[in-house]
């Protein structure tokens, strides 16, 4: 029994072994393969330009869902369409083991944009602008974890966690560190319908119910998430 018992161990160690170094071998070719990728999303997948989405971190799977979908054209993106188009199976499942493979990085902290409001208006004291970007977080953390019942705006730490880690199995992205930007415009497109990949389409459901300044104030705080 014992020896039965320790070849099952030994042999359940090595099948786990040859995962990783499969793991290992797909994140080192998917990063040579990535190098044309880094003039929008930084080498290490942290993009410094808050219009490109940082990839560090994410969730392979999803990576690799969001690659097939530019590539056969469920996901509408006319600058990744034709970058995606000529990468085969092997090539998406490496350069998304790359970027998962790696840490996403903290975002600096967060300054509200300049207002468009009227040139005639007094400007804002540092004082008040840091109560309104403090406000504003706030509200985005009360809906990321309590949503809105009055409007039927879900929670979203309900599929992405409470640290906007995502759902590996369920393929929810990780969110936390995003740049608010990014954030803000993926909300829009769901909710306007520019994009429409998801499942079931969720996220078209739900951001229909969120008001511009639901939008901002949740990406604002996620961007804060680490």
């Amino acid at each position: 029994m014992i020896r039965k018992f320790l070849t099952v161990s030994i042999s359940l160690a090595l099948a786990s072994a040859a995962g990783y170094v499969h793991a290992q071998g797909n994140a080192s070719a998917g990063k040579a393969k990535a190098a044309s990728c880094a003039g929008c999303h930084g080498e290490d997948g942290n993009s410094t330009m808050p219009s490109f989405p940082k990839l560090a971190g994410q969730h392979q799977g999803y990576l690799v869902k969001q690659l097939q979908a530019f590539k056969n054209g469920s996901r509408i993106a006319p600058m990744m369409a034709p970058l995606a188009a000529g990468l085969d199976d092997q090539t998406i499942q490496e350069i998304a083991a790359y970027y998962a493979g790696n840490k996403i990085s903290a975002n600096p902290a967060p300054v509200l944009p300049a207002s468009d409001d009227d040139d005639d208006a007094p400007a804002k004291t540092d004082e008040q602008k840091k109560a309104e970007l403090a406000a504003l977080i706030a509200q985005g953390s009360d809906l990321y974890r309590n949503g809105n019942l009055s409007r039927e705006v879900s929670a979203c730490v309900a599929c992405h966690g409470p640290y906007a880690e995502g759902n590996k199995p369920a393929s929810f992205p990780s969110l936390h560190s995003q740049h608010a930007d990014y954030l803000i415009k993926t909300l829009t497109d769901f909710k306007t319908g520019a994009r429409s990949n998801n499942r079931e389409n969720m996220m078209h459901m739900i951001a229909t119910k969120m008001t511009d300044e639901d939008i901002k104030a949740v990406s604002y705080y996620i961007s804060t998430m680490k």
